[in-house]
C-alpha cells in the first residue's frame, strides 16, 4: 500500500501524480526528530507498504536519522521511495544507491546547518538593532489595563476581545498572565 510521508507540502506529492492510500503530514521541520506524523506513520506501516516522500530532506535532514529510518523501514519490509531523487529502497539497495543516499543526506544536513547559522546571525543582528526576539505583543500596556478593568466590570469577554481586535483566546492568555 503506498503511503505518503510528507511535510506540509502535500501538494508536491499530488503534483508528482502519485496516488497514495494515506498521507501523514508533519507541521514541523524535517530537522526535528520527534514529529507526531512520522511517529504515527512508523507505527502504521506494515510489511509490503511503500512510503513515498517528495524528497530526501522531507524525511530527515540529519544523515544519521535518514540512514537509520531507511534501514529500519527496509528491514521491516517497507519500501521507501523518494520522487525528486528517483530512488527507491526496498532492502536490497545497491552500494551505489546507498552512497547516493548518504551524499544526498549529507547535503540535506549541510543545508540545515546553513539555515540554522543564518537564523542565528539574523537574530544577533536584530538584537544589535534593539529588536526583541519573539512576536510583538497584541496589546499595549494601556489596552491591558483597559481589558482588566472591563473584565472586572463584568463586560462580556467576547465584546471586549472584538473591541480590542484580538481573539478570545488571546484575551484569556492576557488574563492568565496577569
Amino acid at each position: 500500500m503506498p503511503l505518503g510521508a510528507v511535510h506540509p507540502i502535500t501538494e508536491e506529492i499530488r503534483d508528482d501524480g502519485v496516488k497514495v492510500d494515506k498521507i501523514f503530514t508533519d507541521k514541523c521541520s524535517g530537522g526535528t526528530r520527534n514529529r507526531p506524523a512520522l511517529t504515527e506513520m512508523l507505527r502504521y506501516v506494515r510489511e509490503g507498504d511503500t512510503i513515498i516522500c517528495h524528497s530526501i530532506d522531507r524525511l530527515a535532514r540529519d544523515l544519521q536519522d535518514l540512514l537509520h529510518l531507511v534501514e529500519t523501514l527496509t528491514d521491516r519490509g517497507v519500501g521507501v521511495r523518494f520522487i525528486k531523487e528517483a530512488m527507491t529502497f526496498e532492502g536490497n539497495a545497491s552500494p551505489m544507491q546507498t552512497m547516493i543516499l548518504q551524499v544526498m543526506g549529507s547535503f540535506a544536513q549541510f543545508e540545515r546547518s546553513l539555515i540554522k547559522e543564518r537564523q542565528r546571525e539574523g537574530q544577533q543582528a536584530a538584537r544589535a538593532r534593539g529588536k526583541l526576539p519573539g512576536r510583538r505583543k497584541s496589546l499595549s500596556p494601556e489596552q491591558i489595563t483597559e481589558l482588566k478593568a472591563r473584565v472586572s466590570a463584568h463586560e462580556p469577554k467576547a465584546r471586549i476581545a472584538r473591541d480590542l481586535g484580538i481573539s478570545r483566546e488571546t484575551l484569556y492568555a492576557y488574563l492568565k498572565a496577569a
